[in-house]
């Protein structure tokens, strides 16, 4: 239900709203408080907002890579998902796209152009936004080696302009995550003047490498675990014998052992279960603690 706008904008507020029909597990409870900023003005009100009400906030792009506790999410969520400009520097090569521009979207307007750099994305079903969080990689490519600068929006209310080098990445992960600090935008350095063609060619070629070895027959969050070292995440799940393996509705993927899959009215513990007997099973086989990639919002006790 529609409640107010946020203070001075147009922007609805709401109240209780179910997380599940924007998260691609369609999982999860109701937020508190959440709101749908069109602009990074309405986007620093809604801040502001949840600030002066002393309320934690949670920011949400596509909904891949979380995973969002039943008992709902407490405090503001801001959805980016209308946060989806995009403009180009046809000279340099660069170009500058709002946290809530989806990935995949990103890829096939950069193969358009003819400008390498961004091939690896097509597959990855999130935002630009948490791409700059998470360092999002896949085929060889990463964020970290793209990403020029992210407009991030601080806890004190102002607005800083930050270097690819000073978020502090590593394998997905940088100093962003766990923090206050929210991705209005990024600017990436990318490849001009290709045959846009052969670019659309290989663009394509990755999204069906992921069709083919990847499901998305039934929703899911993406990879669950963070590869270790040693092997990846998929192949130790797989050896442990877990394919198949279901809990409530929620299964571990027959055709990729990483994903976990809602296979129909799955609950968020379902899920969450799920994942700590495949941490469990793992450890107990190959001595390794699988460390999840999905993050987890809310309550699980």
């Amino acid at each position: 239900m529609t409640l107010s706008c946020l203070p001075q904008t147009q922007c609805p507020l709401q109240r209780q709203v179910s997380l599940a029909k924007f998260t691609t597990l369609n999982v999860g409870g109701c937020a508190e408080w959440f709101v749908e900023p069109r602009t990074i003005a309405e986007l620093q009100a809604a801040y502001t907002w949840a600030q002066e009400e002393e309320l934690p906030i949670m920011v949400l792009g596509a909904g891949s890579n979380l995973l969002v506790s039943d008992r709902g999410v407490p405090g503001l969520v801001i959805s980016t998902k209308h946060l989806r400009y995009l403009t180009t520097d046809l000279e340099t090569g660069q170009l500058t796209v709002g946290a809530g521009y989806p990935l995949p979207k990103l890829a096939h307007h950069t193969a358009k152009l003819g400008w390498r750099g961004l091939e690896w994305v097509v597959g990855i079903p999130g935002t630009v936004g948490g791409a700059v969080v998470m360092n999002a990689g896949a085929h060889g490519g990463c964020t970290a080696e793209r990403l020029v600068s992210a407009v991030i929006l601080e806890p004190d209310g102002t607005l800083a302009v930050v270097s690819a080098r000073e978020l502090g990445y590593g394998y997905r992960t940088s100093c962003l995550q766990d923090t206050q600090r929210l991705v209005l935008q990024a600017t990436w350095q990318l490849e001009p003047g290709h045959d846009p063609a052969q670019v659309k060619a290989d663009t394509q070629k990755h999204l069906s490498d992921r069709l083919r070895t990847q499901p998305y027959d039934f929703p899911n969050c993406g990879s669950v675990f963070r590869n270790p070292q040693e092997w990846t995440a998929g192949w130790l799940i797989e050896q442990t014998g877990l394919k198949g393996y279901q809990i409530g509705h929620a299964q571990v993927s027959e055709k990729h052992a990483n994903f976990i899959l809602n296979c129909g009215g799955a609950t968020a513990m379902d899920v969450y279960h799920l994942i700590r007997y495949v941490q469990t099973a793992v450890a107990d086989r190959w001595a390794v603690w699988l460390h999840p990639e999905v993050k987890l919002i809310g309550d699980f006790a």
